[in-house]
Parts: C-alpha cells; sequence; structure tokens
C-alpha cells in the first residue's frame, strides 16, 4: 500500500465512521425534542419517557462522535498539511463557527439532561431546540467547508498561492446551499428511519407496548417527510455537480460520450477502457433533462475530461445508484406509512409495513455512507477541484500504512462499545401496555 492509498483510506475510514455519528447528531436532538413537546402538550408520560431515554442515547452519539471528529481534525493537519497551508486561510471560517456550534451544543445538552427537573418545562424545551439548532448547524458548517472543495470560490491564484481571499465568498460558493441542505434532509431520513427500524422490530414480537408504538410515530414523523423532500435536493444538487463538476456528474451517470438527448442508465457495470456500461437499462433522454431540464440538452460525457483526470467510475456510479435505490425504498415506506394513517390504521397493526420499516432501518445511513463516497470519489484526483491534486495535498511522512492500522482498530473498538450501550438503552425499555393517565402531573412551571 503506498503512502498516499494508506492516507486516503484512513481519513476515508475516518469519515465513514464520524458521518454516521454526525448524522445522529442532528436527528436525534429532533426526535427528543418531538417527544418533550408532546409530553407537554398531552401529559402522555410515554412521551415523557421517550424523551428522556432519546437524551442519553444522544449524549452516548454525542461522546463518541467529538472524539471521532478531534481524531478527524487532527488527520486535516497531519495528513494533508499542503491542503491546510493553501485551505485554512480561506475556509477557516465555517471550521471556526463549527467549533462554536459544537460547544453551544455541548453546553445546552448538558442542561438538557440534568435540567429536567432543576427548571421550567419550557425553558428546557428551549435548551432541546438550542441543541436540535446546534447540532444541525455545526453540521451545515463543516458541509460548507467540503461544497467549497468542490467549487472552491473566494480567492484568486497567482503563482499557485491564494491572493485577495474573501471567507464570505468562500462560504457562498456555489454547491453550499444544495450540499447543505441534502446532507441535512439526510440526516433527518436517515435517523428518523433507523429510530423507527427499532422500534417497528420491537413491535413485531410486542404489539401492545405502548413505547413502541409513540416511537415509531414519532420517528416517522421526523424521518418521513424528510425523506419525501430528498429527491427534490437530489435533483438540484445533481443539475449543480453537472454545471460545476461535469467529470463526477459524467461517473455518476455511467455517461463517457457527449452527446444530446443522453439516457439515463440505470445499474450496469462501467467498463472505463470500453467506455460503455455494461447489462445496463437505459431510459432515452431523460438524463438530459435531469442535468440541465431539456430532454435535448447536450450532457459533457468523460471522453472531454482527460484520462487522468477521470474519478474511479465504477465506484462512483455503484455508489450513486446505491444511494438513489436506499433513498426512493425509503420514500416508498414513508407513502405506505401515510397511507395506513389516512385510512386511519394503526402502524403498529400493519406487519409488513413494520417488517419493510425493519428493512430500511439501516438504508438511510448506507445511502449516506455511499453519497459521501460519491462526492469524494467524485472529485478525484482533486482534493480541491480543478486547484490542488490529492498527491499534491498528502504528507511527505513514510510509513502511514501504521497510524491506518492503529485507527482501524480504534474505531473497531469504539464501535463495539457504542453498540453495547445502545443496547442497554433499547433492550431497558419499559413493558407499558395500557395509555397512562392523561392526568398525571406535569413538573412545576408548566
Amino acid at each position: 500500500m503506498t503512502d498516499l492509498l494508506a492516507a486516503r483510506s484512513q481519513m476515508g475510514m475516518s469519515l465513514a465512521f464520524h458521518i454516521v455519528f454526525a448524522v445522529i447528531g442532528i436527528g436525534m436532538p429532533l426526535l427528543m425534542l418531538v417527544a418533550e413537546w408532546r409530553w407537554q402538550r398531552t401529559g402522555d408520560r410515554v412521551y415523557l419517557e421517550l424523551a428522556r431515554r432519546w437524551a442519553k442515547g444522544t449524549a452516548i452519539m454525542f461522546a463518541v462522535g467529538a472524539v471521532s471528529g478531534t481524531v478527524l481534525s487532527f488527520e486535516l493537519g497531519l495528513l494533508w498539511p499542503e491542503f491546510m497551508r493553501f485551505a485554512g486561510p480561506i475556509i477557516g471560517m465555517p471550521f471556526s463557527l463549527e467549533g462554536f456550534a459544537f460547544f453551544t451544543e455541548a453546553i445546552f445538552l448538558g442542561v438538557y439532561l440534568y435540567g429536567w427537573e432543576r427548571i421550567a418545562p419550557r425553558a428546557h424545551l428551549a435548551a432541546g431546540v438550542l441543541v436540535a439548532l446546534s447540532g444541525a448547524l455545526s453540521g451545515i458548517f463543516v458541509v460548507i467547508a467540503n461544497a467549497w472543495m468542490n467549487t472552491p470560490t473566494g480567492f484568486d491564484l497567482v503563482v499557485g498561492r491564494p491572493v485577495n481571499v474573501d471567507p464570505i465568498a468562500a462560504i457562498l460558493n456555489p454547491a453550499a446551499l444544495t450540499q447543505t441542505v441534502h446532507m441535512t434532509l439526510a440526516a433527518y431520513a436517515a435517523t428518523g428511519f433507523g429510530v423507527a427500524g427499532i422500534h417497528a422490530g420491537l413491535l413485531l414480537r410486542k404489539p401492545a407496548n405502548l413505547f413502541h408504538r409513540r416511537a415509531l410515530v414519532v420517528a416517522l414523523l421526523v424521518g418521513g417527510p424528510a425523506a419525501l423532500l430528498q429527491p427534490l435536493s437530489g435533483d438540484r444538487s445533481a443539475k449543480m455537480v453537472a454545471a460545476e463538476q461535469p467529470a463526477k456528474f459524467a461517473a455518476m451517470e455511467g455517461h463517457f460520450r457527449t452527446g444530446r438527448g443522453a439516457p439515463f442508465v440505470l445499474g450496469g457495470i462501467p467498463d472505463a477502457d470500453a467506455q460503455t456500461v455494461r447489462y445496463a437499462i437505459e431510459i432515452p433522454k431523460v438524463l438530459s433533462f435531469l442535468a440541465h431540464g431539456d430532454f435535448d440538452a447536450e450532457v459533457t460525457g468523460l471522453d472531454r475530461v482527460p484520462r487522468d483526470e477521470w474519478p474511479n467510475v465504477p465506484l462512483v456510479h455503484w455508489s450513486f445508484q446505491l444511494m438513489v435505490a436506499f433513498g426512493m425504498f425509503l420514500v416508498l415506506c414513508t407513502l405506505l406509512a401515510a397511507w395506513a394513517a389516512f385510512r386511519r390504521r394503526e402502524l403498529a397493526a400493519q406487519r409488513s409495513l413494520l417488517r419493510l420499516l425493519v428493512l430500511a432501518s439501516p438504508m438511510g445511513f448506507l445511502a449516506v455512507e455511499a453519497g459521501w463516497m460519491v462526492t469524494e470519489l467524485g472529485r478525484q484526483p482533486w482534493v480541491i477541484q480543478g486547484v490542488m491534486r490529492t498527491a499534491e495535498a498528502v504528507t511527505p511522512m513514510p510509513g502511514l500504512v501504521v497510524p491506518f492500522t492503529f485507527f482501524t482498530l480504534l474505531y473497531v473498538a469504539l464501535s463495539a462499545a457504542v453498540v453495547w450501550l445502545m443496547r442497554r438503552q433499547i433492550l431497558k425499555s419499559p413493558d407499558v401496555e395500557e395509555r397512562p393517565s392523561l392526568a398525571a402531573p406535569l413538573p412545576q412551571g408548566a
């Protein structure tokens, strides 16, 4: 393994691990917030228990995410010093704002966890709002920095160095809005369906359990709307990529030859040497419409990109196809759940739907992982699109396979610890089969 490959593998593994906790850190606070709001509105203490349990789960995920995020921040400087030297003055602002949002989330998560009987319920709910808001902003600021790597703006390049730096223009880069919206919706959809799938599985064994029935509804209220909005967000993202990163778009779609009325390719095995996608299903002219809103528009293919600037076409194409497939499955589950609710059917009694939700439980996270593979692999061989190659950014330090091996073992251990802790939280769920009294008193100050 070359040092460049070891550095890329370590960074990729670290991002793949951390992004799970980043996604949960965005989505879980909204779940606990909705549960507490419904408790304060109805007095149903099952919602109170849900909010408490989800708050503990959020704290566990927040702690592990803080560890993996700290590792990532060190890796940026140690593995990619040339990148940080070049990009630091330009995208330092979103990273600084992310740190501010992170500390805000940590402070108010502490207030939320330890303030149940110490502050008024409205103040406690407000603390939860700040946790959810700062968690979302933390993710948004990091994604803005990544968007800048895809569409770099806010500087002039003179003799290979950035001058006339404008941090605000860097933040407002062309990819910032579409990427942040797409990622935030993905976080809510993945977390919502991840939680829904867990409680759906438990309802298959205990269909009368009120705790799991309440949890299922709240999780779908968060994950369902996000899943429905995601295809619209994805469409805007795809149009942005087609305009700003034609090589990435061509790799995503398996589009080798430039032409008008380009077909949309489903599945298949890209053959870069033959410049074709074998065993694929082609839908005529649809790719032109998706890229430019015109069935006869010209779509740039990889034939207009120098061969040494091609990304890994099979990996990018398959990752994109999987992301779309997982996302559409979540849309299907949302529509089926909405139809059952419209017909006033108890979701816990729809065993076929519960089985689909169990199957969907990991799909949101798999879609997120696949989407980030598209984003990062599709930009290769550039670390900053069109400005700096990945090989130019890596550290000259040899022996990078050693830290790669060490951190792989570290992440395996952390994963095992998280699974063990979360399993304890889930197995301790109360066995509530009768509706609690709505007259149960709220804490003083409600």
